[in-house]
């Protein structure tokens, strides 16, 4: 069977519709169709069914679904060890936000690298969609993410949780959002929580779905916003950033997502030592400011 049969379904059932799916394979949604057809036509049997909601399983589909992600992770993991680089003997790819990148992933990888010196790594950084994807469709062995989703067959487990503060190029601003204040998009619980704290905002004039593009530009042109307490701290230090006296703090947390059913050693390896870095991280912030839980 050719295995973009397959990466199409999967697409299709997390996408929830033929439109959608066609968007994130960037095809055109009659050549979805057709494939999901001719998949039907090689299996003898209808996958889905189609109403003006979108499409959902049948029971032959929802059967079929865990051996297609079997099918597209044993393609994925056959050139993976395929076109190993000489000198090792496994590859890992790791899929995160940026802003999960920043410190905390860049901490674990060298750790990683030191205990596992056979395995080649891939590091690439996505918004949660994207490796959400990827980890159903095997191209991605571990996503390091805020906002998961549950999938048959992937396991979440929490690594942190995320302190989130105002800081501001002014040592004056106000425990608000003012004129310069940039939104970053931390998930919907923050969103939530932010309308909640401040329901007079009329909202930003600029909104970032990546942390790092909102804290370059508050640095670059002033202003503020909600960034990691973690990689604002060293410009609070060097007073390049104030820490916005009264305004309310907000917990996101952090994940880790890998198959369930994984039997590779270098993944078990992988996760273990995320969780005892995130464990240190956390034992050495004790003496910091609590974070200021905001009602939902």
């Amino acid at each position: 069977m050719d295995t973009e049969l397959a990466r199409t379904f999967l697409t299709v059932v997390e996408a929830g519709n033929f439109i959608s799916a066609a968007e994130r394979l960037h095809v055109s949604q009659s050549t979805v169709s057709t494939r999901i057809h001719t998949l039907e036509n090689l299996l003898g049997c209808v996958l889905f069914v189609r109403n003006k909601a979108g499409t959902t399983l049948t029971p032959a589909g929802r059967q079929f679904q865990r051996h297609a992600t079997a099918l597209v992770r044993t393609v994925a993991q056959a050139r993976h060890d395929v076109g190993l680089p000489e000198g090792f003997s496994g590859t890992l790819v790791i899929g995160g936000r940026i802003g999960l990148w920043e410190e905390f992933l860049l901490q674990w990888l060298p750790l990683m690298q030191k205990a596992t010196p056979a395995i080649s790594f891939r590091a690439e950084s996505s918004l949660e969609p994207e490796i959400m994807q990827g980890l159903i469709e095997g191209r991605i062995d571990i996503g390091v993410m805020y906002t998961p989703q549950s999938r048959p067959g992937l396991k979440v487990e929490q690594l942190f949780d995320e302190r989130l503060v105002m800081v501001s190029t002014s040592a004056r601003n106000a425990p608000e959002p003012q004129a310069g204040y940039v939104y970053v998009d931390w998930g919907p619980e923050f969103y939530a929580r932010h309308s909640a704290s401040f329901p007079n905002f009329g909202g930003p004039s600029l909104t970032a779905n990546i942390g790092w593009l909102g804290l370059q530009h508050v640095m670059k042109s002033g202003g503020s916003g909600y960034f990691p307490m973690r990689i604002v701290l060293p410009h609070i230090a060097a007073k390049r950033l104030h820490l916005v006296a009264g305004a309310p703090e907000f917990s996101v947390p952090a994940y880790v997502v890998y198959p369930v059913d994984s039997e590779r050693e270098v993944i078990a390896s992988a996760i273990d030592i995320m969780h005892r870095l995130a464990s240190s991280a956390t034992k050495s912030k004790t003496a910091a400011k609590p974070v200021k839980r905001t009602k939902r």
